[in-house]
């Protein structure tokens, strides 16, 4: 038994019940219940359609997302996330670029190692290279000035930490960014890279080992195993190539308005939703968000 769930952004309501109603007709699928109304609806499906994609792409141009997975254990016990363009709008290093008047270089590195076209921890320790001697309060001064939560993002760790999920930042950011961001949200445990500093100033380089992929997916495996859950039983979220391992690890993977070439390798894929899609494909209600 699979249920579909189709959503869009909250912001822009814009799901018509008559298209629910048609997508359901025609995959045969079960009654639809509202989650929020115009905001997300779901039925229950028996089989998968061979032309998921096609609808969902079809779906796009009308501003909706369409996701499809088992009903069993969709409820998830645990939240991994990535930081950067996924909890919040931006990208934390190409901000304290800007402040070192680097930022066009910096940027353009940075989209092209979330697209995965550069190897991450190259990547990373040449766009580092570049903040040398940026002043150390500057990170502070990003923090408070430059950067915002991604929409939802509130509503969803209050409603899973509620319902006894625990919840952790993993970025290849910085911890001088996950900290605050871990703590304004309530993450349980937060781990990032460190960005090295000398005599109140950066140094151009950053803390060893370097946090990338596979540092991502050994937190998956020793989160839940400290825990004593299963990775079916976690809700992996983000947008680059470096997200890719506890994406395809987790039991949901969610590209969030994640890089093409990155999206194209994950089953659930929300372009359109904030983050209050996570808990809709959870089968949530609007009424049932806490925070």
């Amino acid at each position: 038994m699979y249920i579909v769930t189709l959503l869009c952004n909250p912001a822009k309501p814009c799901l018509d019940p008559s298209l629910v109603d048609s997508l359901r007709n025609a995959w045969g699928g079960g009654e639809a219940t509202w989650l929020a109304p115009d905001i997300a609806a779901e039925f229950p499906l028996d089989t998968q359609p061979e032309n998921q994609w096609q609808v969902w792409e079809d779906l796009q141009d009308l501003g909706v997302d369409l996701v499809l997975q088992p009903v069993s254990n969709r409820r998830k016990k645990m939240l991994l996330a990535d930081m950067d363009s996924t909890m919040i709008e931006q990208e934390c290093i190409d901000e304290l670029a800007e402040e070192a008047g680097v930022g066009a270089r910096v940027k353009e590195i940075t989209a092209r190692a979330m697209n995965g076209e550069l190897d991450f921890d190259g990547a990373l320790t040449e766009r580092v290279s570049l903040l040398k001697d940026l002043p150390e309060s500057v990170i502070t001064q990003v923090l408070d000035t430059r950067i915002s939560l991604m929409p939802g993002g509130p509503a969803l760790l209050a409603t899973m930490k509620a319902d006894g999920a625990y919840a952790a930042l993993v970025s290849g950011g910085f911890t001088a960014f996950t900290a605050r961001i871990a703590d304004q949200l309530g993450f349980d445990e937060n781990r990032a890279n460190t960005l090295l500093v000398a005599e109140g100033k950066l140094t151009g380089k950053p803390g060893l080992p370097i946090l990338g992929r596979e540092a991502k997916v050994q937190a998956l495996e020793q989160i839940t195993a400290r825990l004593g859950i299963g990775e079916a039983d976690v809700m992996a979220v983000g947008d680059g190539a470096n997200d890719l391992g506890m994406l395809q690890r987790a039991g949901s993977g969610v590209a969030l308005h994640a890089k093409p070439s990155v999206a194209a390798q994950c089953q659930i894929r929300i372009n359109q939703g904030d983050l209050t899609a996570l808990l809709y494909i959870q089968g949530y209600a609007r009424d049932d968000f806490k925070g």
